[in-house]
C-alpha cells in the first residue's frame, strides 16, 4: 500500500525537476460557492498535468538496466506525455500505447519529447494486453498510468503542497479517472489531516469508481463517450480502489454541459485554460454538488492539456 511517507519521499525525488504549482483564489468564485476556495493549478505542471508527478517518481525509481531497455506505458494522453518527458530528463526511452482519437495537442507533445507511439481504437482493444505484449516482447518496463504505488505516491505530492501552503482544509476536490490522483492525495490529506473530507468528481458517462464504491467491489462499464477525454476509463485499478474505498468519502458526477460551463468560467473569470477533465473538480462546486458545503475547500485543476481549436469548439458547443 501506499502511506504518507512514501509521499514525502516522492516529494523530495521531485524537488527542482516538478514544478511548484501555483495556488489561484477568486472572490467571484467564492462568493459562488458560498466557501474559501483554493485551487491548485496542475494545468501549469510541467506537461500541463499533474501526470508528470507520478510519471517521474516511478520512472527515477527503475534500475540502470531498466533505463538502459526503456518503458512502455499506455495513456490516452496526459501521462502518455508525462513518461516521453520523464524518459528525455532520465536518458531512457518510451514506447507509448495511446487511442487513435486521442486530442492531436497531446500525439503532438508525445512525439515532440521523442517517444513512440502505438495507436489503437479504444472501443474495440484493451490497451492493457498491448501494452503487456510490448513489455514482454522488447523487454520493456511498464509503467501504468495510474495503479502503481511509485505513481500514485507522485501524484500525492500536489495535495502535499497545497495544504503545505494554505493550511488544513475541510475538504479536497478531485477528478478521478483511474484513480491514481485522488489515492494519492486521499494518503496525503488523511496522513496530515484526518478529518479533511476526500471528494471525487467523475463525468456522469464515466462512473466506473462511484459504482465500484458503492458496490463494494471494482465494477467494469463501456467505454465511457465523454469530453473528458482523460477519465474515459472503464474501471478502477486494484491498488487505487483498495486505497479509496477506505480513504474517498463521496464520489460526485459532473455533465458535458456543466464541464463546458467550467471551461468558460476558468477562461472568463479565472484566466487559465483547463481540460475537460481538468475542471470537472471546479464544476462539481459550480453546480452545487459538494454539499453540505464546507468552509474551505482545496481543488484540483488536474490539467490543461486543450488545443486552441479543441477548446473553442468546446466553448462554442457550450454557447449553443
Amino acid at each position: 500500500m501506499v502511506i504518507l511517507q512514501d509521499v514525502r519521499d516522492a516529494a523530495e525525488r521531485l524537488k527542482g525537476v516538478a514544478h511548484r504549482t501555483p495556488v489561484i483564489r477568486s472572490r467571484t468564485l467564492d462568493d459562488l460557492v458560498g466557501a474559501s476556495v483554493f485551487l491548485k493549478a496542475e494545468n501549469l505542471q510541467r506537461v500541463g498535468a499533474f501526470k508528470f508527478r507520478g510519471a517521474y517518481n516511478a520512472f527515477s525509481q527503475l534500475t540502470p538496466e531498466q533505463l538502459t531497455r526503456g518503458v512502455v506505458t499506455f495513456s490516452s494522453g496526459n501521462h502518455a506525455q508525462a513518461i516521453a518527458l520523464s524518459a528525455r530528463e532520465l536518458g531512457s526511452t518510451a514506447v507509448i500505447v495511446m487511442p487513435q482519437d486521442s486530442p492531436v495537442a497531446k500525439l503532438d507533445a508525445v512525439r515532440g519529447y521523442g517517444a513512440e507511439i502505438v495507436l489503437y481504437d479504444r472501443y474495440t482493444a484493451d490497451r492493457e494486453e498491448i501494452g503487456r505484449t510490448l513489455a514482454g516482447e522488447r523487454g520493456l518496463t511498464l509503467i501504468p498510468p495510474f495503479d502503481h504505488p511509485h505513481v500514485i505516491a507522485g501524484q500525492g505530492t500536489a495535495a502535499l503542497e497545497l495544504l503545505d501552503e494554505v493550511g488544513e482544509l475541510d475538504a479536497i476536490v478531485v477528478p478521478v479517472g483511474g484513480g491514481g490522483l485522488i489515492a494519492g492525495t486521499a494518503v496525503a490529506a488523511k496522513g496530515l489531516h484526518p478529518a479533511i473530507r476526500v471528494i471525487g468528481v467523475e463525468p456522469e458517462a464515466g462512473d466506473d469508481t462511484r459504482r465500484s464504491l458503492a458496490a463494494g467491489e471494482r465494477i467494469t462499464i463501456d467505454v465511457p463517450r465523454t469530453i473528458a477525454d482523460g477519465q474515459a476509463t472503464t474501471a478502477p485499478g486494484e491498488l487505487t480502489f483498495a486505497l479509496n474505498k477506505d480513504l474517498v468519502d463521496e464520489i460526485v458526477l459532473v455533465s458535458d454541459d456543466e464541464l463546458r460551463d467550467a471551461l468558460r468560467f476558468a477562461v472568463d473569470r479565472l484566466k487559465l485554460v483547463l481540460e475537460p477533465s481538468g475542471a470537472t473538480g471546479l464544476a462539481a462546486l459550480l453546480t452545487g454538488r459538494v454539499t453540505p458545503t464546507p468552509a474551505r475547500i482545496g481543488v484540483i485543476l488536474s490539467g490543461g492539456n486543450v488545443g486552441a481549436a479543441r477548446l473553442a469548439e468546446l466553448l462554442a458547443e457550450g454557447l449553443r
